[in-house]
């Protein structure tokens, strides 16, 4: 199920994000961060082909971290 949803949500947009509650956000956060761990051993073993896609992962890491501050202020 992990890969399911690290798949579906490689190119999040924020609309996506705010749709989702808290509890989501904070599950979400720990399947990419889990992701981008899996993608950087991977990277020393040379399995890794798209090399882009870590990069994509921090950027939806930020965007997630971002909501999680908004909703903490609320």
């Amino acid at each position: 199920m992990c890969n399911i949803l690290a798949i579906y949500f490689i190119n999040m947009e924020m609309a996506e994000l705010k749709k989702l509650s808290k509890k989501e956000l904070e599950n979400l956060l720990l399947e990419k961060r889990e992701r981008v761990w899996q993608l950087r051993f991977g990277l020393t073993q040379k399995k890794v082909k798209n090399t882009r896609e870590i990069k994509e992962i921090k950027k939806d890491i930020a965007r997630i971290l971002t909501f999680l501050r908004i909703a903490s202020q609320d």
